[in-house]
């Protein structure tokens, strides 16, 4: 069975991403894209299913950092025998893609394991694999239809029962440096090159990137850490963002909630942005709303939530029963059917997240404008239908409170836009949507009795997604209702100290099992603590929640506060834009 989930750390080159283990394992890696079938998939079953590990033999300890304010991961491995360690990375590229591992001895003598399995298409397929050599170099090659790997090293390893396996001694001072590269099938490896030294070159270009980041925000370093982490799922070709570079790690250990989160939510991508900008990155919004613009051109009507990383429409869900899933959880879902839900929410946080764009560049721009107008005026004609939601839910549609406040957001932002940046658009129309759905939240929303906003129209419910009413302006942070709101919240979503995203048992959502504590949820109430005043909570709840970050500053989708783990997808972009975002807020409360 795979590592915890926490036991992971993450390496990528901007366009797919790998999960490293303290055991030195690599198990999981699609290439070349974060949505490319997997050829290391020992994560969602067992080692068969494909890994590449670099481990001592016997009992070992494990520390891990990555390196400065980098993606570069180095792992430490301390044993009887003397102590070694592993860099890992993976350096960027134009046509391949490149894993670099490099094994360096620091004291004594470690006896090294080398394992080496392929596994292309998610486990199902044993390549063709041959030695071969290029100018005079020997390497090993894996190909399968359009995908060819290839290992290089000083010392490879040799054939066994469809792996490759070696044993090697370290000593201090001997370092022994491992790449493998991705090439379409049909390229001559003749031109392969040489990568030269990218470890010192990747480390370099992070941390520059790293020290525009604010320094005036609680835990700064962790910031900095989730930061680096959005940009590593950001894709740098097309600006696509997913929302997590894994699919099917399960919401609850044994079941069914599993799905493939390698995609781009417009909600998602939105909200990251609106933190990248906040923070003070502008490059990756620039670089994401020209994704944007490509990805819904066309017909308003034909407007999904979510897209592939180069913007491609059709997301069909279906499942690999070849997997036994992690820690047995079934299905493993391939494709995400919920592409093709109405969530009335997503124009909301898309227009928040251009208006901040329009805001950091100090002007407008009349082709992003067009696509905007076109979007709300579409939005005025179904809003007051049911939808599904943020959390997608595969039940009956409903009219969910957070997303008529989202749409009160959308309309908002365009008569922002006619107010203040001077474009045109029928302002007196937003204007009446806008101030219609304000009046329908506050009372079809509202439930007097209980003192408290509701997870949609017919229910008492209440949903974490509540908590963002005061940080989009719906309505201020001290507002009664507000604070109503967070106290049932506290009430009836609080699990030992942690927030649910709604009670699982009433049936909302479709689906059998339970799930654990959203962290964005949780992030979320540290947000709106700080907005109403609640300096010390806030602060308290974010000190916790930095402290459920694992070794190197990851946080997965949810947290289990009684096995003290990680369950969903991991990790996991909302997680860390909701941290930034919780630590802006409180930044910004803290010195008012």
């Amino acid at each position: 069975m795979a590592l915890p989930i926490e036991d992971y750390a993450l390496i990528g080159d901007r366009r797919t991403a790998a999960l490293v283990g303290t055991d030195g394992s690599i198990d999981w890696l699609c290439l070349p894209r974060f949505d490319s079938p997997a050829c290391l998939a020992g994560l969602l079953g067992t080692p068969e299913h494909g890994h590449w590990q670099l481990v001592p033999e016997g009992v070992y300890s494990t520390e891990r950092r990555y390196v400065g304010a980098s993606a570069v991961l180095e792992t430490t491995f301390t044993t009887a025998q003397g102590v070694v360690r592993l860099t890992d990375l993976m350096p960027r590229g134009d046509s391949r893609a490149d894993v670099v591992r490099r094994v360096t001895g620091v004291s004594g003598t470690v006896r090294m394991r080398h394992e080496w399995r392929i596994r292309l298409d998610y486990g199902a397929v044993h390549p063709w694999v041959r030695r071969h050599h290029i100018h005079g170099e020997e390497v090993i090659v894996a190909i399968a239809g359009p995908d060819q790997l290839v290992l290089r090293g000083p010392r490879l390893p040799r054939a066994s029962d469809h792996s490759h396996n070696d044993e090697f001694e370290v000593r201090p001072g001997d370092e022994l440096t491992f790449t493998m590269t991705w090439l379409p099938s049909h390229v001559d490896l003749d031109g392969l090159d040489d990568l030269g030294d990218r470890v010192t070159r990747s480390i370099d270009e992070d941390e520059l990137w790293a020290r525009s980041c604010r320094e005036d925000l609680p835990h700064a370093d962790v910031v900095r850490r989730s930061l680096l982490t959005l940009r590593l799922m950001t894709h740098e070709q097309t600006g696509g963002i997913v929302a997590a570079p894994t699919t099917s790690l399960p919401e609850e250990l044994g079941g069914e909630r599993n799905w493939d989160y390698r995609f781009c939510w417009l909600r998602d991508a939105a909200l990251t942005i609106a933190s990248l900008i906040d923070a003070g990155y502008t490059e990756e919004a620039m670089l994401w709303r020209a994704w944007l613009l490509r990805s819904v051109a066309g017909d308003p009507e034909d407007l999904q939530i979510m897209y592939a990383v180069d913007g491609a429409r059709r997301l069909p869900e279906h499942e690999l029963p070849h997997l036994p899933g992690y820690a047995g959880s079934l299905p493993v879902r391939i494709g995400n059917g919920a592409a093709v839900q109405q969530q009335h929410d997503v124009l909301g946080e898309v227009m928040d997240a251009l208006e901040r764009v329009r805001t950091a560049r100090g002007r407008a721009d009349d082709d992003a404008w067009a696509l905007q107008r076109a979007l709300v005026d579409d939005l005025a004609k179904h809003w007051q239908e049911p939808d599904h939601g943020i959390w997608e839910i595969r039940g009956e549609p409903r009219h969910f409170t957070h997303s008529r406040a989202m749409v009160w957001v959308a309309f908002d932002r365009a008569v922002r836009a006619v107010e203040v940046h001077g474009l045109r658009g029928p302002v007196e129309e937003w204007r009446r949507i806008r101030d219609e759905v304000r009046h329908e939240v506050l009372t079809r929303g509202w439930n007097e009795e209980k003192r408290t906003f509701t997870q949609h129209y017919d229910t008492d419910e209440v949903d974490a997604s509540l908590l963002v009413l005061p940080l989009v302006g719906f309505l201020p942070g001290d507002d009664p209702r507000v604070l109503g709101t967070i106290e049932a919240v506290e009430r009836e979503l609080m699990r030992d100290g942690l927030l649910l995203r709604y009670r699982t048992e009433t049936g909302v959502d479709g689906l059998a099992g339970d799930e654990h504590p959203f962290l964005a949820c949780s992030f979320w109430l540290v947000s709106a603590y700080a907005l109403a005043g609640r300096l010390d909570d806030a602060h308290a709840l974010f000190d916790r929640l930095v402290s459920l970050t694992n070794d190197v500053g990851l946080l997965a989708e949810e947290y289990d506060p009684v096995a003290c783990r990680m369950t969903g997808n991991f990790p996991q972009a909302f997680s860390h834009l909701t941290l930034v975002q919780a630590a802006l807020v409180l930044a910004d409360a803290d010195q008012r």
